[in-house]
């Protein structure tokens, strides 16, 4: 006979498999892969508060090996991981998240999450001052140095070419449209080893070595 405990545990189990089974049929991931990324999510949670979600001090400690490290890239990152806007990351946030960067996910998936994070204030636009901001964080976090002159260039040449209305920002329509025609700016959106989560656990740092002729684009 089961005791109560033992009833209770069985329905906790229960329940889980049903939600690594909705999050399998509602993102790339399967069951399996779910399940070892429920693994993963339980590390990083508890790496420093051990609450059982992932907090801003952990996802920088995840993603730079420094909890204390101010960059605005990472920052950014984790404000679109964070969907319920509630300041931590929970278990379906984590892996709807880490979907779009999966091999086989929509191009228009990636394109998405690659405009949200561009657009700081939350406009729905990418402003001329957005896209500096983001270009100084991604060559802070590269170690690269460019002189004041060269980052002025590329922001106006981005701008001039992406602003096909003339308003002086991005919508999501031209920020789509710059993509299509240049799609190594989104080729950080696509990390080959979720494909193999159950193989080789993935080390959630965001950089990819794919190339542009692998990149796999969905409808």
């Amino acid at each position: 006979m089961h005791s109560l405990k033992d009833c209770f545990c069985l329905k906790k189990t229960r329940h889980l498999l049903e939600t690594h089974d909705t999050l399998a049929s509602e993102t790339c991931f399967s069951v399996n892969d779910v399940e070892a990324l429920y693994i993963l999510y339980k590390r990083l949670s508890s790496s420093i508060i051990d609450d059982g979600l992932i907090h801003k001090e952990e996802f920088l400690q995840a993603l730079f090996s420094c909890s204390h490290r101010q960059n605005l890239f990472a920052d950014r990152l984790f404000d679109v991981f964070d969907l319920k806007r509630n300041g931590i990351i929970e278990f379906g946030e984590f892996v709807r998240s880490l979907s779009i960067f999966h091999p086989k996910a929509p191009q228009q998936d990636k394109i998405t999450f690659a405009f949200k994070v561009y657009d700081l204030k939350n406009t729905g636009y990418i402003e001329r001052d957005e896209l500096k901001d983001m270009v100084l964080a991604v060559l802070e976090e590269s170690k690269l140095t460019l002189a004041n002159d060269a980052i002025e260039s590329i922001v106006h040449k981005t701008i001039e070419e992406a602003d096909l209305n003339g308003d002086g920002r991005i919508d999501p329509k031209e920020w789509k449209e710059l993509v299509t025609r240049y799609p190594s700016l989104i080729k950080n959106m696509t990390l080959p080893y979720l494909e193999e989560v159950t193989v080789l656990f993935p080390c959630f740092v965001m950089t990819s070595k794919v190339r542009d002729s692998q990149l796999v684009y969905g409808n």
